[in-house]
């Protein structure tokens, strides 16, 4: 799991839309920017994320396990 920081681009990663059968759907387009970083549940993060999208209600906040940098890096590239 990358290091998020404030202003980072993320999506939700590749591997994670795979394991919950969402690797067809309108999330794998979606963008946000990271606005805050929270401690959660002992060595977890949770994101704050205002996303690009305008037309669509998503979480305002993510684990950063189920998150990737939007660009070119193993958890967002499709790797087997």
């Amino acid at each position: 799991t990358p290091n998020f920081v404030v202003g980072d681009k993320v999506a939700y990663s590749v591997q994670w839309l795979r394991s919950v059968g969402m690797s067809h759907s309108a999330l794998t387009r979606v963008r946000g920017v990271v606005n805050s970083l929270e401690p959660f549940g002992g060595h977890g993060v949770l994101v704050g994320i205002t996303w690009d999208s305008l037309d669509a209600n998503y979480p305002r906040k993510v684990l950063a396990d189920n998150l990737a940098l939007v660009g070119p890096n193993p958890r967002f590239a499709n790797v087997d």
